[in-house]
Parts: structure tokens; sequence; C-alpha cells
């Protein structure tokens, strides 16, 4: 039937659609009851006065493959290496554990709430226009499909990039020599030794560590971000091999 009045119809249904989002977007745990979004400046006001859209990146491999050295030297290419510096915010899963996820360890319990929290930080930058570089192991596919879902339900772009390498290559590297702990069973739990890590299947961007240079693996990601029209106006300057992205 229809409204007689569609004021105050609109006005009765408002509150109901409100909860219906709120359990799409924030899921059906939400504890508190007494609480209500407020609104501001649209997103895509934001993302005008920036000059381009908000997008999370989700770097996911092994310890190792090279997510946070890509993740630095991208977010380099994009802020120093372009003709305008871009919005860029990294969030570096060990960077992480030292301040919002400090609770936490590497249980699966503990690994789920870990993506669960760094995906609702990295959506909250999207929304206002930041290319979120979020780079974490994420070895389960439910919690990397989760981050993706959070997205999806905020109409945020969202791009999987599978940092690969194979177990020998990261093995050898061992930066942190956590591998060889882990051989030598003084590290549980490790991911790719003792603990699963199950590969993306229709990751956006991958790229091969073990075949690809730092500067290459970059340039894959800008030519991904540039064919999902992420700029509102100009197309992101390839960075050249004689270019350095490394920290300083």
């Amino acid at each position: 039937m229809a409204c007689a009045n569609v004021l105050p119809c609109r006005s009765f249904l408002q509150p109901l659609l409100l909860s219906w989002l709120l359990v799409r977007v924030f899921g059906a745990d939400v504890k508190s009851t007494n609480i209500k979004m407020h609104e501001g400046i649209s997103r895509e006001e934001k993302w005008k006065s920036i000059g381009h859209k908000g997008i999370t990146l989700w770097m996911t491999g092994l310890s190792g493959s090279g997510k946070s050295t890509i993740s630095v030297a991208l977010e380099r290419a994009l802020v120093q290496r372009q003709q305008r510096a871009y919005f860029v915010y990294r969030l570096d899963g060990d960077n992480l554990r030292f301040g919002l996820n400090r609770d936490l360890g590497f249980s699966p319990a503990d690994r789920k709430e870990n993506v669960r929290r760094v995906a609702e930080v990295s959506k909250l930058f999207a929304e206002a226009g930041a290319i979120v570089v979020a780079g974490l192991i994420s070895p389960y596919a439910a919690d990397r499909d989760y981050a993706r879902e959070v997205h999806k339900n905020a109409s945020l772009p969202f791009m999987e990039v599978f940092v690969d390498a194979p177990l020998a290559a990261v093995e050898e590297r061992d930066p942190k020599g956590l591998y060889k702990k882990a051989r030598e069973g003084k590290i549980k739990g490790f991911t790719g030794i003792d603990a699963p890590y199950e590969k993306p299947e229709n990751p956006e961007v991958h790229v091969r560590t073990d075949q690809l240079s730092i500067i290459q693996c970059v340039n894959v990601i800008l030519k991904a971000l540039d064919d999902v029209e992420l700029h509102l106006a100009q197309t992101f300057r390839p960075v050249e091999e004689s270019e350095s992205c490394a920290a300083a």
C-alpha cells in the first residue's frame, strides 16, 4: 500500500534502512545499539579535491616474498616520482603489531582479527581518497575475501596483489631469520612451514619477485592502477630502472 504522506513514510523507513546498511557493511556483530551514522563531505567531493579515487591494494604473500619492499617502493613511486604527489597510506603488517594490533598473536583466530582490523582501517583511508597499500601475509583465503567484501559493501575499489615467490626462494632470503628458526622448531605455526598459505586464485595483480626486479613489480602495479582508472586526469609515469625507490 502506498504511503499517504511521503515524508513521514521516508522518516519511518530511514532508521530501518540504516540498520540494514550497518549490518551489511559492518557485520551482524555490532554490539552498540544507540548509535547512528553521521554524514559529512561525500567521497566524490573528497576524491575530486585530491584528483584521484581511493583504493586499497591488498599485498599478500609469504614472509620474505617482498611485500614490504615493494610497498615502500610503490609508495615512493606514487609520492615522489609522479608529476604530482598522490595521497598514499601504507599499512605494514609488522608495523601495525606495534600499535593497533599489539594484542594479537599468530593463531588462526588472531590472524583473522588482524585482517578484520586492517580491512576496516583500509576502508576508512580509501573512503578519504588514499591509495592504501596494505601488506600482510594474510594466509587464509576466507580472511582476504572478508577484506574484499568490506570494500565491496562500501562500493570502494579493492585490488588483491599476490606478491609471489617460491618457498625455496623466500627461505634463501630469510631476512629476519624466521624460516631458520621455524625449521629448527623454535617457532611454531609459521606460515609456509607448519602452517598453511592459501594462494590467491584470481588476484587482480600477480608479481613473481623471483623473476622481476622491484621496479618491474612496481610498474606492473602502476599499470593495474591505470587500468582501473584510479586517476581522474592523468596516467601514472612508469619508473625507470635507473631510479631508486628503495628506502634511504
